[in-house]
């Protein structure tokens, strides 16, 4: 069996949908409630359809209480994913995750993050290219500002030998994706992967 793989015209040229709110959908429809105490970790990875993928399979069980695609960084406001696409507007396509810190640490989400995409090439991940695939971080604390600092450096000296080219900056404004794009390869098995989305085997960091 044989099937064909999406292009990024198929990607840009989707039907948009109605934008909803910031009410979390993790079981394909139904909202929930970010319980009180939860933090809130934003990462930019390239296409944010294998990101969220990803972090969903990997912490699904293990304290993750909702993860979804959007926008940030950007100036144009409520942007829609063809304006992002458009590679005009500032924003990158991005992860926003809510967890529960007795059971995730910021670290291990972070240390997630550098294994499971290419850091090193600016504003690309894989046939991906242009702003909105940037490598990012946007700490929401100080705290974690110090902890991104700390991950990036270690990752970049053990696993990158300094190629790591990611941002790290203060969190913006964040913009919830349209509704088909949350949850996308869970609803769409097939669809688009980046070839860059996959777990590195790397030793742990010191």
């Amino acid at each position: 069996m044989s099937f064909t793989l999406p292009t990024f015209a198929s990607r840009l040229f989707r039907p948009l949908s109605t934008r909803f709110g910031i009410t979390a959908d993790t079981t394909g429809g139904s909202a929930i409630a970010i319980p009180e105490g939860a933090e809130k970790a934003t990462i930019a990875a390239g296409c944010f359809w294998g990101v969220e993928h990803l972090y969903r399979k990997h912490f699904g069980d293990k304290g993750l209480y909702d993860a979804r695609v959007g926008y940030t960084g950007g100036d144009l406001t409520n942007p829609s994913y063809r304006a992002v696409c458009g590679g005009q507007t500032g924003h990158a396509e991005a992860l926003q995750i809510h967890y529960d810190p007795s059971k995730i640490t910021y670290r291990q989400l972070l240390e997630f993050f550098y294994r499971m995409h290419d850091p090193t090439t600016s504003n690309r991940q894989g046939p991906d290219v242009g702003p909105q695939y940037r490598s990012a971080i946007y700490y929401h604390t100080p705290d974690q500002e110090t902890v991104a600092r700390e991950v990036t450096r270690q990752a970049n000296e053990a696993w990158y030998k300094g190629g790591i080219a990611t941002e790290i900056a203060p969190a913006g404004r964040w913009w919830d994706a349209e509704e088909y794009h949350q949850q996308y390869l869970h609803h769409n098995p097939s669809g688009y992967e980046c070839p860059s989305h996959f777990l590195r085997t790397f030793p742990p960091l010191q």
